[in-house]
């Protein structure tokens, strides 16, 4: 066990998550710094939550377990309940379905004062993904740690499952904004590091993730990235946002899907010109047998990739659904006629 540092408010919000919550409540206890706090907010849940919430209360390996509850108003604002009620230094944040290492907290405290001058206001470390048994779930796991792969030690995001921010200039920047419902966590680094500050990543810092086993539910997230996304590139610019001394610090929000988002314009695109040759060229010609079997080349190939198609087909969806968004000034939105946010 490791003491004397400054104290640590470790917080996590559960709506409807009552399966995930002992794993993950038995991991943050179990961590080997100290002094801790824990404090959980159950968001309205209507799956029992509350309740085994509730049987955390308490003090558990010195850990003081604290526990609040709200409405339905999401995970941004169950994370401002739980800032306001810390009494830590430093915040983290983790989500319910979530079991992170007992090094955890240790290992982000251990690189919180940065080296030299740097003004450090948030340390994020490396989620894992479950590479479950589903063809999806190992997808979902490689993506991540390719992404992870290329991370610097500067890092322009404060992922929500692994992060620790400094408690006073999160409360300066305004906390979560609750008109994100989606990469928030993204949003809220962007303004840390419009204040000056920075975000250490460190990769000894881990968490791992249950497993992303849900095709639906993973189309879903990645839809709601991609909404996300218009929002992050016109509130804080396409690629990084602007320091206090007028430079451009890059994010990474959309490094693991560039790939992916041109899948759909390239198989309609191929199929659309193929069967146009069909349709054109004279039957029976050498050239007319040539585009046909392009034609059932390019089906075969479409349902070879008919996963990642989906994955593209969301991300598009996503973005119009974005572009509305920003026209209709909602969700985290100005109206796209009345200027930036």
């Amino acid at each position: 066990m490791v003491s004397g540092g400054p104290l640590v408010s470790v917080t996590v919000c559960v709506r409807n998550g009552a399966h995930w919550i002992s794993d993950c409540m038995e991991a943050l206890t179990s961590q080997s710094y100290r002094p801790l706090e824990i404090i959980a907010v159950d968001d309205g849940s209507t799956d029992g939550s509350k309740d085994v919430l509730e049987g955390w209360a308490g003090i558990h390996n010195e850990i003081e377990v604290t526990i609040l509850t709200q409405s339905a108003l999401g995970l941004s604002a169950g994370r401002n309940l739980a800032l306001e009620c810390s009494k830590g230094q430093w915040v983290a944040i983790t989500d319910i379905d979530c079991r992170p290492d007992p090094y955890w907290i240790e290992e982000l405290v251990r690189v919180s004062d940065g080296i030299g001058d740097e003004h450090v206001l948030a340390v994020t470390g490396r989620t894992i993904f479950d590479q479950g048994d589903t063809k999806i779930s190992k997808i979902r796991s490689r993506s991540i740690a390719t992404k992870y792969a290329s991370r610097p030690r500067i890092a322009s995001l404060a992922n929500g499952p692994c992060s620790m921010f400094n408690r006073v200039s999160l409360l300066e920047v305004g906390g979560f904004d609750p008109s994100w419902y989606h990469a928030e966590d993204m949003e809220v680094s962007l303004r840390l590091i419009a204040s000056g500050g920075i975000i250490l990543y460190t990769p000894s810092a881990v968490v791992h993730h249950v497993a992303e086993s849900s095709l639906s539910l993973f189309l879903k997230k990645r839809r709601r990235d991609a909404r996300a996304h218009i929002r992050i590139a016109r509130t804080y610019g396409q690629h990084g946002v602007k320091k206090p001394d007028g430079s451009l610090h890059r994010h990474d929000f959309t490094s693991d899907a560039r790939n992916i988002v041109s899948l759909l314009p390239i198989m309609v695109i191929g199929v659309t010109m193929a069967i146009s040759f069909v349709l054109l060229l004279p039957k029976n010609s050498p050239i007319w047998y040539i585009a046909s079997f392009s034609v059932i080349a390019w089906l075969i190939l479409t349902i070879g990739q008919w996963r990642r198609l989906l994955w593209s087909i969301a991300l598009w969806v996503g973005a119009l659904e974005g572009i509305i968004d920003a026209v209709l000034g909602r969700h985290g939105h100005n109206s796209l006629f009345s200027g930036k946010k």
